[in-house]
């Protein structure tokens, strides 16, 4: 509960969504990006130890802590950091995913356009409080 008086009295951007929309947006993005990775895997012109697979587990990885680094440890700055990461991981991975297969590469897409919008909103809390 702290934590979210906390998130509630920072000042946002009017850009920010509802809360709610979070709790739909992001298991489609996840439900996408588990597809793609699927898709990737699954394609012969993939090797086992190509970098496409090592891109996206460091991205989800670093997805994964972004909420610890803001929420829990309230480091807005280093989840920015930890943000534009993400995002130079999701793009290579993109990159990779699209040497083997176009579909699973396209698939992570509206991801990275979330990745940048959330960048935004993450910047902007940065920059204003």
């Amino acid at each position: 509960m702290q934590n979210r008086e906390w998130y509630n009295n920072l000042k946002k951007s009017s850009l920010t969504p509802p809360n709610y929309l979070f709790g739909i947006v992001w298991p489609i993005l996840y439900s996408l990006m588990g597809i793609s990775f699927y898709k990737f895997i699954n394609n012969s012109n993939c090797n086992l130890l190509c970098n496409g697979k090592k891109f996206f587990f460091i991205q989800l990885f670093l997805n994964l802590i972004w909420t610890t680094l803001f929420f829990k440890k309230k480091q807005i700055f280093y989840a920015l950091i930890d943000l534009i990461l993400i995002i130079y991981f999701t793009i290579l991975t993109i990159n990779e995913f699209n040497k083997c297969d176009i579909q699973a590469s396209n698939l992570l897409i509206p991801y990275l356009i979330w990745l940048l919008f959330a960048f935004y909103l993450n910047f902007y809390i940065f920059i204003n409080n």
